[in-house]
């Protein structure tokens, strides 16, 4: 399907009939599902054909557990345990992030279990030989950031914490408000680029990853209530000046909001004072059906030297957004792939780049496309 510019495609290369999935991650010729709902736990793929997507080895969870997230490091892989449904706080398997070996991508291996509290590991990025999750963690009210040591995969250990003022346990200014929490942070470098839900996006200086410490911040709810999904820099500068991107979830399946959840571009130049420079939308039409998320969700956590952003947009599908000139974003190409059974409109969840240059985008319900990006020429 090509974009407005008309400079660009994403053309199938392949599909498969997937369970829903939460994140797909692509390590070589293998990759890696983690699905929406139990009893699916992370599914393998071998994608050396990427027209014939094949199945190599399925872990289950059980009934009480989501584990939609997974993320891998040379012959290691990481998924999360978070209660399921996510208002269950009962009795049940213990949560948190679950390491398997997995030299033989047949047959992984559980090494270790790095157990953690409340509703446990929600989202977690990897960055050598740390990783930093997402999760709810003693004498906090909701998801802070926690960073763990993972050096000997099969002794994991916490190194340190951050978290937002109020998310302390025992404060005096009242609940926390909804989706007031650290959703996912990614590490770059020494810095950790947070969403926080509702509470905005916030930079965090982590040099010394004992003591994180907060850099800056900018929030726009209110006016604009869509919660942030995912903060992610731009490696590399444009026009001599650093952005980032930010996605805001869409988090309502039965109301259209006004307008839906967007893409913002923030020039992050000056830590201290993130501003927000230009947006990005999907016109709704045709799009946003009753009962179905419409708005915008995940980015590929990696911008090329091309500027291209590559987006999961739920009924919008994939969406491939050019960045060259940040201040005003243009789409390159989309694609709306096949709907899950019984539904009307696709629901893309997560988006990935190999370094083939295919696209992997799956859906929420069922099914994984494998697409190319191709320019005009």
């Amino acid at each position: 399907m090509t974009g407005p510019s008309g400079g660009a495609t994403l053309e199938p290369v392949g599909y498969l009939d997937l369970p829903g999935g939460g994140q797909i991650v692509v390590d070589g010729r293998y990759a890696y599902v983690g699905h929406m709902a139990p009893p699916h736990g992370t599914t393998i793929l071998d994608v050396g054909d990427p027209a014939h997507p094949r199945v190599v080895a399925q872990l289950s969870v059980p009934g009480d557990i989501h584990s939609h997230k997974v993320r891998v490091a040379g012959d290691v892989m990481f998924v999360n345990y978070e209660r399921f449904p996510e208002n269950d706080r009962g009795r049940g398997p213990a949560v948190g992030l679950k390491i398997f070996d997995i030299a033989d991508r047949r047959a992984p291996r559980e090494i270790a279990f790095f157990r953690t509290a409340g509703r446990g590991v929600h989202r977690f990025d990897l960055q050598g030989t740390h990783a930093f999750l997402s999760t709810e963690w003693p004498g906090f009210r909701s998801n802070i950031l926690l960073i763990v040591d993972i050096a000997d995969p099969a002794h994991p250990a916490p190194v340190g914490q951050w978290a937002f003022p109020g998310q302390e346990a025992g404060v005096s200014a009242g609940p926390l408000p909804i989706d007031h929490w650290v959703h996912l942070a990614l590490a770059r470098g020494d810095r950790a680029y947070a969403a926080c839900g509702h509470a905005g996006v916030m930079i965090v200086d982590i040099s010394d990853l004992r003591r994180p410490s907060t850099v800056g911040a900018v929030a726009w709810d209110p006016p604009y209530a869509a919660p942030t999904h995912t903060f992610l820099p731009v490696p590399h500068r444009i026009r001599n000046r650093r952005f980032a991107i930010v996605t805001d979830e869409d988090v309502t399946d039965d109301v259209l909001e006004d307008p839906p959840a967007f893409m913002w571009v923030l020039d992050i130049t000056e830590e201290a004072r993130p501003v927000p420079v230009a947006t990005y939308h999907v016109d709704p039409a045709g799009l946003a059906v009753p009962g179905q998320r419409f708005g915008a969700h995940q980015p590929w956590e990696h911008v090329r030297e091309d500027n291209i952003v590559f987006l999961a947009w739920f009924s919008g599908g994939v969406r491939a957004v050019d960045i060259s000139n940040p201040y005003r974003p243009e789409e390159a190409a989309a694609y709306l792939p096949p709907a899950a059974q019984g539904r009307r409109v696709p629901q893309t969840n997560d988006v990935f780049v190999d370094r083939r240059g295919l696209v992997f985008a799956i859906d929420r319900y069922e099914g994984l496309s494998v697409l190319e990006f191709r320019r005009a020429g």
